[in-house]
């Protein structure tokens, strides 16, 4: 593979460290399409004969049919994807493969599949996301009135609504896909042409291989665009908080099915049982889904380490920019599906809930509230006298709104019947109309909202996909 400069092979250690294809035969269809469209630009400028494009656009296109087919060999002994399929090309075509390569080095191929596969990723992540926001607002729209404690420090503080609760990772899950959008629009620049790194003689047109490739543009320093793995950065990131969403709501769900909240009952379809023990239903899928954020952010971690000490401009250390990325990314994938699977069969026992919500003397911000509001007390005291009524209501081990009128006016006398209208969990609820707040009336709108505006994504999308291709 290197003509002229090595007389003898490498080692067997070598080869095996050295050798990147056991991870990068999925960039092979990407590595197509840039090679096709490179050959165009070469053709098209004049740097080799259109029947040389021609019989490296037909080699390439057989290629695919025969990895499609399974009947593609990959070889450890040409290290990369990229030497594979010339070294397959020129099988197939002869002299013509070796003209291929003009103008550009496996450091911008490198880079430009890596960009490619990212950017469909990306889309791929994005669709995934877009269908669990819809599992997950079609649940809270059914359950805008379902009562549940709120927590705060994991303890009883405020009752809200499981559809609120459920809209919160809707929004979250919407952030993930900004971020995502965002590292895609940023990746979004073709570094093919900038060669090994610092460009080349030959009159090559990038603006051309960029547009045929669906980039905006071309990078502009050749350099930057051969060490540059931000867009890998960057998108590992989102994906890292976004496993971090999925885990956090993973382990709600691992909490919520035990019998200690027995908030939910877990479907079959996302649970197993236990080799010795009959009666038990373990949440698995959503254990593993918490699992998997670990393997993610170590994705992030380890690239983020290899990058640091990196001089400009290629080093062979950039080949450990996929095998993490491949895993994290996929993991991620399985991760979505799998939420989105549960978030579609959650099944909450509503009169346990509601019974919880009533817990740790949830009201008593609705009872500060009222003396603030009815009796223009400052906050500040009526948090005071709440927190006595706590400690009165706690020694006789019943609920703030269980306490009497004159139990309560013994601690504070300006206190009148009209309190009890906001003890109730009911009653705390539907007060939080405030925008954001968890009044079902106020659930209902966001989840509307929220179906709405995906439903419109979907139909923008399908209309994207029916269109005619551009010229």
């Amino acid at each position: 593979m290197w003509g002229g400069r090595f007389a003898a092979s490498p080692s067997a250690i070598m080869e095996e460290i050295n050798a990147s294809i056991g991870f990068d035969f999925r960039l092979a269809f990407q590595d197509i399409q840039g090679s096709k469209a490179h050959a165009a630009m070469l053709a098209h400028t004049g740097i080799i004969t259109r029947e040389d494009a021609h019989a490296i656009g037909d080699g390439l296109n057989e290629i695919a049919r025969e990895i499609e087919a399974g009947k593609f060999k990959f070889s450890r002994a040409l290290e990369d994807i990229h030497m594979n399929i010339e070294a397959r090309l020129a099988e197939l075509i002869g002299p013509p493969a070796g003209r291929l390569h003009t103008a550009r080095s496996r450091n911008d191929q490198a880079a430009l599949d890596l960009r490619l596969w990212m950017r469909d990723m990306i889309a791929t992540l994005d669709r995934q996301l877009h269908a669990l926001q819809s599992a997950l607002a079609v649940k809270a729209l059914a359950h805008a009135s379902t009562i549940m404690p709120g927590f705060t420090h994991l303890q009883p503080a405020q009752p809200v609504t499981f559809g609120h609760h459920l809209l919160a990772y809707v929004e979250m899950f919407w952030r993930d896909r900004l971020r995502f959008q965002d590292a895609s629009k940023r990746l979004n620049e073709s570094p093919l042409g900038a060669a090994a790194l610092a460009g080349t003689s030959f009159p090559i047109d990038r603006a051309m291989t960029a547009k045929a490739l669906g980039f905006d543009r071309p990078t502009a320093n050749s350099l930057d665009s051969v060490a540059d793995r931000d867009f890998v950065l960057e998108t590992l990131s989102a994906a890292a908080i976004c496993a971090i969403h999925l885990s956090r709501l993973a382990e709600e769900i691992v909490l919520w099915a035990g019998p200690q909240f027995a908030f939910l009952a877990l479907s079959d379809k996302f649970s197993t049982g236990s080799s010795i023990m009959p009666q038990k239903r373990n949440p698995d899928a959503a254990e593993l889904i918490r699992a998997k954020a670990g393997r993610i952010i170590g994705a992030l971690n380890a690239l983020l380490i290899v990058m640091k000490g990196l001089p400009l401009a290629y080093a062979k250390d950039l080949q450990e920019d996929k095998e993490g990325t491949f895993d994290a990314l996929d993991s991620l994938a399985l991760c979505l599906s799998a939420m989105t699977g549960m978030a579609g069969e959650l099944a909450p026992n509503a009169p346990h809930m509601k019974s919880a919500a009533r817990l740790g003397f949830a009201t008593a911000t609705d009872l500060a509230d009222w003396l603030v509001g009815a009796q223009k007390i400052p906050f500040r005291e009526a948090h005071h006298i709440t927190g006595r009524l706590v400690v009165v209501a706690e020694a006789q081990k019943k609920g703030l709104e269980k306490l009497t009128l004159a139990e309560m006016q013994k601690v504070e006398p300006r206190i009148t019947g009209e309190v009890f209208s906001v003890l109730g969990v009911e009653n705390s609820v539907r007060s939080r109309t405030s925008y954001g707040g968890t009044a079902p009336k106020n659930v209902r709108a966001q989840a509307r909202r929220w179906l709405a505006r995906l439903k419109r994504e979907r139909a923008r999308v399908q209309e994207a996909l029916e269109a005619p291709p551009k010229a």
